[in-house]
């Protein structure tokens, strides 16, 4: 089994992901020869089966690669848009209620909420160009696993219970996911045949299998008799995206991330252009000044993409023109300025991070949404519903563009620091997405930090007039941090609520690190 938390050790590579057996995939497959491209891509599929309301066959995702053969690529799997909208009245599309406990959130369901899913065809065409192992072994891993099945953490229940709505939607999701006494729980054991079924299916005929053959035939029907809105055309011709990858430099570090027309890496850049402009002090983690300037910076990064209209932008077909608008020299003048001149939701993501011997590193980001309630029939694939994803949807639901690539929070990323050190990381979260990469990387790079400590620091997010604070910063810390934001919400404990970054890293001595986020039951291992 993959230890949970934070590892080091020498030998052929490091993961850190949401769950053990994701972790348990790249490791089978890089200790038989693959590289962390194709343990990454066996992770993916066994995310699918194991974090199910996180990443599905039926959702998407974003795959960035570089290695020393391989110059930096972001591969773009994530959903598209369907060309044509169906009358409102006809498609299958409502509210519901998901408990989180302390609060309660709205989300829209239902078989007209989902756009097109990308994750079959950025599985084959990253194995396409960057795998080594043959597509069938890549996928037995999460084929044992959806066939053998494996008993719910903690974490996995809790989550089911948060979306229980979502995941007893349908009589098929009824029949998956409960036993006699509602959804599963905790140590009750989740089998997935018909999943296992599929992923052996397409390991034979690849993802031609899922957008014009027997799948596609059978999601179309679907769609067209229980009021879906994909059609053949949108399967037909929807493809990955080959994008280049967002790169800056902060303090001698190259880092790369998600581009345009995602906007989560392209404001985590702009806020390290911003800390760009202070001194860095390696012992400051808990001075007032230091969470000042940052919970400014982050309030700063919010009022920056309104500003730059970035939302606006990014439905453009010219992605430059985020680009552009954000990293305009005059602006980030001005906002870093307001930096140095003044005194000291919750859409289901997971993340993968791998690193191998050779200095290959992958980060691996995917979604479902929270899924629509409606698996396809014969195949146990849950659906999405990004359509029905209010921060996905800024103009409003049925309003979105038609036949387009939405933009996503998604931040996958690697990092070369300048002591030789080499990360990628990355992390659910939807909104604080932006807030706990960027933290991390400043724990990597201004105050050196090992991997786990790296992940486990205490979090602060701000966004719109709130700064919301995890324990373990001194009270004066915290007292500047609310002088930024017009209302502070300090909370009892670590809380998934600030994201869940999985890190795994190598230093130039050839040591591997890894940590999963304990805020999400990550875990990470070093082999």
């Amino acid at each position: 089994m993959v230890d949970q938390g934070a590892d080091r050790g020498a030998g052929k590579g490091a993961v850190a992901a949401g769950h053990p057996a994701t972790a348990a995939a790249a490791r089978e497959i890089i200790e038989e020869g693959g590289s962390a491209f194709d343990g990454a891509l066996a992770a993916m599929c066994a995310a699918s089966v194991a974090e199910p309301v996180l990443a599905s066959l039926g959702g998407g995702g974003f795959f960035l690669a570089a290695g020393p053969e391989t110059p930096a690529r972001l591969y773009d799997f994530f959903v598209e848009t369907p060309l044509q909208r169906r009358p409102a009245e006809e498609i299958e599309f409502f509210p519901i209620e998901a408990d989180f406990g302390p609060a309660t959130q709205e989300f829209h369901i239902g078989l007209g909420a989902m756009a097109t899913p990308g994750f079959p065809r950025g599985l084959f065409e990253v194995h396409r160009q960057l795998g080594r192992l043959p597509i069938a072994r890549i996928l037995r891993p999460a084929i044992d696993l959806a066939r053998d099945g494996l008993p719910l953490r903690a974490n996995e229940a809790f989550i089911f219970q948060v979306v229980a709505p979502i995941f007893s939607a349908s009589e098929a999701a009824r029949a998956l996911y409960c036993s006699g006494e509602g959804l599963l729980k905790e140590g009750e054991t989740l089998r997935q045949p018909e999943l296992a079924d599929t992923l052996e299916a397409l390991a034979e005929d690849g993802d031609r299998l899922f957008y014009e053959g027997e799948i596609a035939t059978a999601l179309i029907r679907f769609c067209r008799e229980s009021g879906g809105q994909i059609t053949e055309a949108d399967l037909g011709r929807y493809s990955v995206v080959r994008r280049r990858a967002l790169e800056r430099s902060y303090r001698g570090a190259r880092i790369l991330t998600n581009p345009p027309p995602s906007c989560g890496g392209i404001l985590i850049a702009f806020a390290l252009d911003l800390l760009s402009g202070l001194e860095s002090d390696p012992e400051a983690f808990d001075a007032p000044e230091r969470l000042a300037a940052l919970a400014r910076v982050m309030a700063l990064t919010d009022q920056a993409r309104l500003e730059a209209r970035l939302h606006e932008a990014l439905g453009q077909a010219e992605e430059d023109l985020a680009l552009r608008r954000l990293f305009d020299p005059e602006l980030i003048a001005r906002y870093r300025a307001q930096v140095a001149g003044r005194p000291g939701a919750r859409r289901g993501t997971t993340h993968i991070s791998v690193v191998d011997a050779a200095g290959n590193l992958a980060a691996v980001s995917l979604s479902n949404g929270e899924g629509c309630g409606r698996l396809l029939p014969g195949t146990g694939i849950m659906l999405n519903n990004m359509l029905g994803e209010e921060d996905l949807n800024p103009r409003g639901f049925h309003a979105w563009p038609e036949g387009a690539r939405l933009a996503s929070m998604m931040a996958p990323s690697l990092a070369f620091l300048e002591d030789g050190r080499i990360a990628a990381l990355g992390s659910g979260g939807s909104n604080r997405i932006r807030t706990a990469v960027l933290q991390v990387l400043l724990n990597l790079i201004d105050f050196g930090r090992p991997a786990g400590p790296a992940v486990e620091a205490p979090r602060l997010h701000v966004e719109r007039d709130l700064a919301d604070l995890e324990p373990g910063f001194p009270e004066a810390a915290a007292e500047a941090a609310r002088a930024e934001a017009a209302r502070l919400a300090v909370w009892p404990a670590r809380n998934l609520f600030f994201g869940g970054v999985h890190l795994a890293a190598r230093d130039r001595d050839g040591t591997f690190e890894a940590a999963g986020d304990p805020r999400r039951s990550g875990v990470g291992v070093t082999f």
